[in-house]
C-alpha cells in the first residue's frame, strides 16, 4: 500500500511541477522582455530632407562644442587667465580650488555678456522659435552680436586680424563686415591672451617685491635652509586682504571690457 501511495505522489509531482515552473518562466520572460527598436535607413525623397538632416547634424555639433564657444568667444578667457595669475602671484597652489575660480569666472562672464546674450535672444532665438525666421537667419542674428562684442574688445588694435588675414591670403578688408568670422575668432583669442598676460604682469610686480625683500632678509640673517615662500606668503595675503584685493580685481576686470 505504501508503495502505491509513493508511486501516485511521484506521478503527481512529475505531472504538476514542470507546468508550474514553465508558467513562472513565461511570466519572467514577459517581465524581462526588452522592446525592439527598428532603425531603418532609406534614401531621401528630395534635397530638402538632405538639407534638414545636415542642419540637424550642424545643430548637434554646435551643442557639442558650446563649452569651447563660451570659453573662446566671450569674456571668460581673460577672466580665467587673470584669476590663475593672481593665485600664482600669491604663491597659492590649490586655494581657491579650480572649481571655485572657474565658477566665479563663469558668473562674471554672464554679468559682462548679459547685454550680448539678451540681444541674441531677442533678435535671433525668439523670432526663430516663433517661426518668424529661418535657421540661416537665426544663425546670422546670433553671429552679429558676438562679432560686435569681439570687435569692440579689440578697440582698434587690429594687428591680430591683419596677421590672420595675411595667413589666409585674404585682401585687406575695407570694413569690419569684410572680416570673415573664421578669421575674427582666432584674432580675438590672441588679443584676449595678450591682454590677460599684461594684467598678470601688473599683478605679479608688487608680490615679486615682497618675495625679494623676504629673500634678502633671510639671506642676511643666514637662514638659508628656510624657504622664502613660507615667510612671504603670509605677507602677500595680508597685503591682498588690506587692499580688498578681490573687489578691486573684479572691478578692474569688469571695467577692462568695453
Amino acid at each position: 500500500m505504501k508503495k502505491i501511495v509513493l508511486i501516485v505522489l511521484l506521478f503527481c509531482a512529475i505531472g504538476i511541477t514542470p507546468t508550474g515552473l514553465f508558467a513562472q518562466e513565461e511570466v519572467a520572460d514577459e517581465a524581462l522582455r526588452v522592446p525592439f527598436v527598428d532603425l531603418t535607413i532609406r534614401e531621401p525623397d528630395d534635397n530638402r530632407e538632405v538639407a534638414l538632416s545636415l542642419q540637424l547634424l550642424l545643430l548637434l555639433a554646435i551643442i557639442t562644442i558650446s563649452p569651447s564657444i563660451i570659453i573662446l568667444l566671450t569674456s571668460f578667457l581673460r577672466i580665467a587667465v587673470v584669476f590663475d595669475f593672481i593665485r600664482r602671484a600669491l604663491s597659492l597652489q590649490q586655494v581657491p580650488p579650480n572649481q571655485v575660480l572657474m565658477g566665479i569666472a563663469l558668473f562674471m562672464t554672464m554679468f559682462i555678456m548679459w547685454p550680448t546674450f539678451t540681444d541674441i535672444y531677442e533678435n535671433s532665438f525668439r523670432p526663430f522659435a516663433d517661426g518668424e525666421m529661418s535657421i540661416e537667419e537665426m544663425y546670422e542674428g546670433a553671429e552679429a552680436p558676438l562679432r560686435r562684442f569681439m570687435f569692440t574688445q579689440m578697440d582698434g588694435n587690429h594687428k591680430d586680424i591683419q596677421l590672420f588675414m595675411k595667413l589666409a591670403d585674404k585682401p585687406k578688408p575695407a570694413t569690419a563686415a569684410d572680416v570673415p568670422t573664421y578669421v575674427l575668432i582666432p584674432a580675438y583669442v590672441l588679443h584676449e591672451l595678450t591682454v590677460a598676460f599684461k594684467i598678470g604682469i601688473l599683478l605679479f610686480l608688487p608680490f615679486i617685491v615682497i618675495d625679494m625683500v623676504v629673500a634678502s632678509t633671510l639671506m642676511s640673517m643666514g637662514m638659508i635652509m628656510l624657504p622664502p615662500v613660507m615667510i612671504s606668503m603670509p605677507f602677500k595675503l595680508i597685503l591682498f586682504v588690506l587692499v580688498d584685493g578681490w573687489s578691486l580685481l573684479t572691478q578692474q576686470l569688469v571695467m577692462s571690457f568695453q
